[in-house]
């Protein structure tokens, strides 16, 4: 395996998801059930609802993706074990973002890269994984060429909200890595954004 992206104090360390790495990410997937019900971390990149859509296919498509350098993620590690990730891109390659139609009506330009998505394994939650996936995705995305990159993240203030809702990541954690409030979305989601040096 490559150079960490990043480490933490505490043990955890974040690398490329590459074909290194894809049958440590592969068995967390595998582990959540194909993860969002077999979305397999493709629902950015395709229509995961449409009827032709199984996780295996899913599973398939993200494998190739690996292979062809064409899906890109922070995976976060304890020890061997993968417990969670940042995925990310450029708008080509995740076009799908939650409130789509929102977000088009303030655009005024695309932005080098988005961060589309989280994931963290059960029994690692509340333990800064999303945060060191995050800042991993950062150090990727400076190799990368860096650039604007955006993200779109829920503001939880002091409510309670499901876990389902924070696939795209929490304002604190953004907040945490330099990121400021472009637009609203919604009541609650944010268009985010940082420029990142190559």
């Amino acid at each position: 395996m490559g150079a960490p992206l990043h480490e933490t104090s505490d043990g955890l360390t974040v690398r490329s998801l590459d074909e290194d790495t894809w049958d440590a990410f592969a068995a967390l997937v595998e582990a959540h059930g194909g993860v969002w019900g077999g979305c397999w971390c493709m629902a950015f990149h395709v229509d995961v609802n449409h009827p032709s859509r199984t996780a295996e296919r899913n599973r398939a498509e993200k494998r190739k993706r690996v292979t062809t350098g064409t899906t890109h993620a922070a995976l976060v590690f304890e020890g061997d074990a993968c417990v969670g990730w940042c995925q990310f891109g450029s708008p080509t390659e995740v076009p799908r973002i939650k409130s789509s139609r929102a977000y088009g009506k303030g655009l005024t330009a695309l932005p080098a890269w988005r961060i589309t998505c989280f994931f963290t394994g059960k029994g690692h939650r509340k333990r800064g994984v999303a945060s060191a996936a995050l800042g991993g995705a950062l150090t990727a995305i400076a190799d990368l060429g860096g650039g604007i990159v955006e993200g779109y993240p829920e503001e939880t203030d002091d409510r309670r909200v499901s876990g389902s809702f924070l696939h795209t990541g929490t304002m604190p954690t953004f907040e945490k890595w330099g990121f400021q409030r472009i637009r609203p979305l919604s009541p609650h989601r944010w268009v985010v954004a940082r420029t990142v040096r190559a």
